[in-house]
C-alpha cells in the first residue's frame, strides 16, 4: 500500500484547520501517522510521524525538533503560529501549527483519520476485507459464498477452489450483478422478511439450490450473504452463516463510514480547487480528474424558498446521480446554494447533459433551476477560471433561457462585467448619460429612451421611429433637441459608443424599455 505524502494530508485538511510553515524535504515525504508527545517516555524510532507537541509552548518546540529529527520522523505539529521555523529547516523536518484553541485529543483525531482518508486503498469503498470473510464462509460452509448489496450488487465473492457453481454464479461474478427476473425478485422478498437463514430453491434448470441470510443493522438492511448449496454444506451451515452476516454487517458500516469520510475530503477538496486554493496537479489525482474539462453551475430559480437548505441538497443527489451515470465518477460540490459539476472531455454533449439534469431537477424538486457552463479549459489547474465563467453565466440566464454556455451568452456577460467596471470607477461612471435622464425626469421628455432605439438601429433613423411608433422627422427632432439641451455630439462615434454603453449597462435601457 502506498503511503500518504505531505502533500496528500494537506489537501485533505490544509487551510484553515492545519498550516503548513516549512517543509524542507518537500511534499512528497510520506506520512505514516500522529503521535502524541509524552515527556516521561523515551520517544520511539518513527519514520514519517507527525510528532503533536503536547504540553509544549509552540516557542519553546525547538528542543522537540531535534528529537523528531533523531526519531526519522516527517514533522512537528504546534499548537499556535510562533513555531521553530529556523530549526526545522535545520533539521529537514516539517513544521506545522493547529489553532491555539485546538485541543489535542481533537488534533490527533483529525491527522489520524486524514492520513487514513488520504492514503490510496486498493479496493474501492474499502471493501477488501469482504472477498476475505467470503472465502471463510465458503471454507467453514462448503458451498461458494458472495456478499451482495440490497440492489443486487456483488460486493465479494469467494475464490476457494473445487466448490461447485452454476451459471447464475458464474454470470453475476462477470457482470457483478445478480440476474433479475419476477422469479429473483420474489425470493429477495422471502430472504429480507426472513429472521435469520433462509434456504431457497433453485430458479432455472441447471442452477443448484442457496442458502441465504440478509444482513442487518439497527433494523437496517445492509446487504445478503449467499452460499451455493450441493446437497454437501455443513451441518452448522447455517451457524456458519449467521455469524458471517455479523461480521459482514461490521465491515458494510466501516465501508459506508470510510466512504463518507472519502466523499467529504474529496467535496472539501474539490471546493479548494475551485477556489483555486488547492495545489492543483495533487487534487486532480486524488479526485481522478485530467484533461480537457469545464465547470458547470447549477441553481434553483427562486428568490426565497422554505425549505431552500434542503432543496439544494436535494438539487446535489440529482446533479451527482446524473453525473455518475454520465461518466461513471461523481465531481460535484455544493457552495453557497449553487451545485458545482466537473464535466469532463471536449464538452459537445455537455450541455446536453445539463438541460436533462436541469429538466429532472425541476421536475423532481418543483421548482425552476437553471445551468451556466463555463468555458472547456485544458485541465485541473484551470478549474477555478471555469468556474467563475459559470457563475457569470447563471446571472444572466432568465425564465426564456435557463441553461447556456458561455459562448452562447459572451455579449450578456461582457455587458454585465462592463456594467461591474464602470460603476465602481468615478470617472467611468459619470458623463453625459447622467444628464440625459436628469433631463428627462425634469422636463419629462424621452431622450434616454429616443437615443438607446437609435443606437440600436444602428443609428438608421427610420429603423429607431419604427420602434418608437413616431415618425422619423420626430426622431430626428428628438435626437437635435437632446443634443442642443444635454451638450451631446452624436456625430462623434467615440462619444456614441460610450453614451450607449452607459445607458445599456448603468441606466439599463434597451429597446424593449419604456
Amino acid at each position: 500500500m502506498d503511503a500518504c505524502t505531505l502533500g496528500d494530508l494537506l489537501d485533505v485538511i490544509g487551510g484553515p484547520s492545519v498550516r503548513l510553515h516549512t517543509a524542507p524535504a518537500g511534499l512528497t515525504v510520506p506520512v505514516t501517522e500522529a503521535l502524541l508527545y509524552d515527556a516521561h517516555a523515551p520517544q520511539p524510532h518513527a519514520p514519517g510521524a507527525l510528532l503533536l507537541a503536547v504540553g509544549v509552548r509552540a516557542a519553546a518546540a525547538g528542543p522537540l525538533v531535534r528529537v523528531a529529527a533523531r526519531a526519522g520522523m516527517t514533522g512537528l505539529v504546534v499548537r499556535g503560529p510562533d513555531g521553530p521555523v529556523g530549526e526545522a529547516e535545520t533539521h529537514g523536518v516539517a513544521l506545522l501549527s493547529v489553532g491555539e484553541d485546538a485541543a489535542w485529543h481533537q488534533v490527533h483525531l483529525l491527522l489520524s483519520s486524514a492520513i487514513g482518508a488520504a492514503r490510496p486503498t486498493p479496493s474501492a469503498g474499502g471493501l477488501g476485507d469482504l472477498f476475505a470473510l467470503a472465502d471463510a464462509v465458503a471454507a467453514a460452509t462448503g458451498g461458494a459464498t458472495a456478499v451482495e448489496d440490497p440492489r443486487r450488487r456483488i460486493l465479494a465473492y469467494s475464490t476457494v477452489p473445487g466448490q461447485p457453481v452454476d451459471e447464475d454464479r458464474r454470470q453475476g461474478i462477470l457482470g457483478l450483478w445478480v440476474p433479475d427476473g419476477a422469479a429473483d425478485t420474489e425470493q429477495y422478498r422471502a430472504l429480507f422478511a426472513a429472521p435469520g437463514p433462509l434456504r431457497l430453491p433453485a430458479l432455472r434448470d441447471g442452477d443448484l439450490p442457496r442458502l441465504a441470510v440478509a444482513v442487518r443493522a439497527g433494523g437496517e438492511t445492509l446487504g445478503s450473504v449467499w452460499v451455493v448449496d450441493d446437497g454437501t454444506l455443513a451441518p452448522d451451515a447455517e451457524e456458519t452463516l449467521s455469524q458471517g452476516a455479523s461480521t459482514a454487517a461490521l465491515l458494510l458500516l466501516r465501508a459506508r463510514a470510510a466512504q463518507e469520510l472519502a466523499r467529504h475530503h474529496n467535496s472539501d477538496l474539490l471546493r479548494r480547487l475551485l477556489d483555486g486554493t488547492a495545489d492543483a496537479a495533487s487534487a486532480a489525482q486524488r479526485l481522478g480528474l485530467d484533461g480537457p474539462m469545464r465547470v458547470a453551475a447549477f441553481a434553483l430559480d427562486a428568490a426565497s424558498l422554505p425549505d431552500a437548505e434542503q432543496t439544494a441538497l436535494r438539487l446535489l443527489d440529482v446533479v451527482r446521480l446524473q453525473c455518475e451515470a454520465r461518466y461513471g465518477r461523481h465531481a460535484c460540490v455544493p457552495a453557497d446554494g449553487v451545485v458545482y459539476a466537473v464535466l469532463p472531455g471536449p464538452g459537445a454533449r455537455h450541455k446536453r447533459l445539463a438541460e436533462d439534469i436541469v429538466a429532472r431537477a425541476g421536475q423532481a424538486l418543483r421548482v425552476s433551476v437553471r445551468a451556466g457552463l463555463g468555458d472547456v479549459v485544458a485541465g485541473p489547474a484551470e478549474l477555478a477560471g471555469s468556474r467563475r465563467d459559470a457563475e457569470l453565466v447563471l446571472r444572466v440566464l432568465g425564465p426564456e433561457l435557463p441553461v447556456a454556455t458561455l459562448d452562447e451568452v459572451r455579449a450578456r456577460v461582457t455587458l454585465l462585467r462592463l456594467a461591474e467596471v464602470l460603476g465602481e470607477r468615478r470617472e467611468l461612471s459619470e458623463g453625459a448619460w447622467r444628464r440625459v435622464l436628469a433631463h428627462d425626469a425634469e422636463h419629462g421628455t424621452d431622450y434616454a429612451h429616443t437615443l438607446v432605439s437609435w443606437f440600436d438601429a444602428g443609428c438608421d433613423m427610420a429603423g429607431a421611429a419604427k420602434v418608437l411608433a413616431v415618425h422619423p422627422n420626430t426622431c430626428r427632432y428628438r435626437l437635435r433637441q437632446a443634443q442642443r439641451h444635454v451638450g451631446i455630439d452624436l456625430d462623434d462615434p467615440d462619444e456614441r459608443l460610450v453614451l450607449w454603453l452607459q445607458l445599456r449597462t448603468l441606466a439599463g435601457l434597451t429597446t424593449a424599455t419604456p
